[in-house]
C-alpha cells in the first residue's frame, strides 16, 4: 500500500533507536541508568486509585462517555482552573476532554490549520509540536533560545516571526525538555507584544503546571491581559500531576466555538475518552494534588542540586543553569571537551546530540534524549525522577563523559 504524504513526511522518535539499545544492554547483564522517563515511577495517590475501584460496580462507567466529556467533570475542570490560576473563564468557555494533552493538542491543530499556516514554536519546544504541525499541512516557524537566557526566546525574536500567515503560537511553560517556566516579566512582554496580533491564536500547554519546585511559581500571559482568553487554549491533563500517564486524560479548555469544532473532530476519530476513569475524576478532591506533590517536589529539587554539585566538580559550571519545574534539565554539550572528539573543526556546527548520546550509553550505561527531538543541537535531555543515589551515580558519569573520560 502507498502511504500518504502526511505519514511520509513525519519523523521518528530519535529516541526509539537508543532506547532499543538501552533495553538490549541492560538484558545483557549491563547497569542501565535510563534517564529518559517522561514520567512519575510513583503510584498514584489512594483518594484517586480507591474512586477507580469504586467505579467498577457501576454501568455507566463501562459505557460511551459524552464525545466532549461527562459534563459534571467539565465543569469541575474549569472551576480548578480559575482557582489555581486565579481568573475568570469566561461564560462563552467549554472544556473537551480528550484521550491526554496530546490528542487536546492535536485536535486544536486539525480545527485551525488550513494549508501553508504558521505556527510559531519556541525552542526547546516539546518533540511532538512541529510533527502535529506538518501531520495538519501547516508550517512549523522555529525561535530559538538558549541557557543563557534561561531558555526564555526574545520577544523581539518572536514578534519577527509573525506574519500575515501565522496562525498559532504555542507556548510551553513550564517547559519540556527545559525545566524552566517563563518569567512574570516574560509573561507580561509576552501579552503585550500579541495584543497587536489579534488574528494569531495561542495555545498555552500547562501539563506540569503543579509540578514547580522553585519559586516564583509559573503565571501565565492572560492573568495579565484577560481579553486575550478569547483567542487561548488552554491544555492540560492529570499525566504528570496524578502520575497517570497511561490512564489518557488531557483536556483543553476554550471559546464554545473552537470547543464545539474539536468535539465534532474527536467524535469522528476517537469519540469520547475513557469513562471509567472520568467518573473517578469527577468524585475526586483535586485540591489534594498539592500534597501528593510535595515530596515529589523535594525529590527534583535535590536531584537538580545533585547535578549541579556534579557539573561544578568536573569544572562544567558554564553548563549549568537552575531547573525551576517539571522533570528535566538539558545537558549543554557544545562547550565540552568530550565533542571535540566528533566535531571536523573548530567551525563545525553540526548537531551531535545523537552521536554523543549513543556513546554515553555504550560507554558509560547513561540513557538520555537527544536534543535535536527538541530543538536544540548539541544537548541531551535528562530526568530529574531517578532515585536519589543511583541519579548521583549516573551525574558522575555524565560530567566524566563530558570531560573526556
Amino acid at each position: 500500500m502507498k502511504l500518504s504524504s502526511r505519514v511520509r513526511e513525519l519523523n521518528e522518535s530519535v529516541t526509539l533507536k537508543l532506547n532499543a539499545k538501552a533495553t538490549t544492554l541492560a538484558e545483557e547483564g549491563r547497569e542501565i541508568y535510563n534517564l529518559t522517563a517522561g514520567q512519575l515511577p510513583f503510584r498514584p495517590m489512594p483518594e484517586f486509585t480507591n474512586l477507580l475501584r469504586s467505579e467498577l460496580d457501576f454501568l455507566k462507567s463501562y459505557q460511551y462517555a459524552p464525545v466532549p466529556g461527562f459534563a459534571d467533570l467539565r465543569k469541575k475542570i474549569i472551576s480548578y482552573l480559575e482557582q489555581t490560576r486565579d481568573i475568570k473563564i469566561p461564560a462563552d468557555f467549554d472544556c473537551v476532554i480528550g484521550n491526554g494533552a496530546k490528542h487536546a493538542i492535536a485536535n486544536v491543530l486539525g480545527c485551525l490549520l488550513e494549508l501553508g499556516d504558521e505556527v510559531v514554536l519556541l525552542a526547546p519546544y516539546w518533540v511532538s509540536y512541529p510533527e502535529m504541525v506538518k501531520f495538519c499541512r501547516g508550517k512549523p516557524v522555529i525561535v530559538n533560545s538558549s541557557s543563557f537566557d534561561q531558555f526564555e526566546p526574545s520577544i523581539e525574536d518572536i514578534e519577527a516571526a509573525i506574519n500575515k500567515n501565522t496562525k498559532v503560537i504555542i507556548i510551553n511553560s513550564p517547559n519540556n525538555p527545559a525545566g524552566i517556566h517563563y518569567s512574570e516579566k516574560w509573561m507580561r512582554e509576552f501579552a503585550a507584544m500579541i495584543k497587536k496580533y489579534p488574528d494569531v491564536a495561542i495555545i498555552s500547554d500547562e501539563i506540569y503546571y503543579e509540578l514547580s519546585y522553585f519559586d516564583p511559581k509559573p503565571t501565565f500571559f492572560y492573568q495579565y491581559e484577560p481579553e486575550l482568553l478569547a483567542r487561548t487554549v488552554i491544555v492540560d491533563g492529570i499525566s504528570k500531576t496524578l502520575a497517570s500517564t497511561g490512564l489518557r486524560i488531557g483536556w483543553c479548555v476554550c471559546p464554545k466555538d473552537l470547543a464545539a469544532a474539536v468535539s465534532k473532530l474527536q467524535g469522528q476519530t476517537t469519540s469520547g475518552a475513557n469513562s471509567l476513569v472520568q467518573r473517578a475524576l469527577a468524585g475526586f478532591d483535586l485540591s489534594l494534588v498539592e500534597t501528593f506533590l510535595d515530596p515529589i517536589k523535594r525529590h527534583l529539587r535535590d536531584n537538580s542540586e545533585t547535578l549541579r554539585e556534579a557539573l561544578r566538580t568536573q569544572k562544567l559550571s558554564h553548563s549549568w543553569y537552575q531547573s525551576t519545574s517539571a522533570f528535566y534539565f538539558l545537558v549543554d554539550f557544545s562547550q565540552c571537551p568530550e565533542i571535540k572528539t566528533f566535531k571536523k573543526s573548530e567551525s563545525d556546527t553540526n548537531d551531535y546530540s545523537f552521536e554523543l548520546c549513543e556513546k554515553l550509553l555504550e560507554k558509560h550505561g547513561v540513557a538520555m534524549v537527544p536534543g535535536q527531538a527538541f530543538g536544540m543541537p548539541n544537548t541531551a535531555r535528562l530526568s530529574l525522577v531517578m532515585e536519589k543515589e543511583p541519579f548521583k551515580i549516573a551525574c558522575e558519569k555524565i560530567t566524566n563523559f563530558m570531560n573526556g573520560d
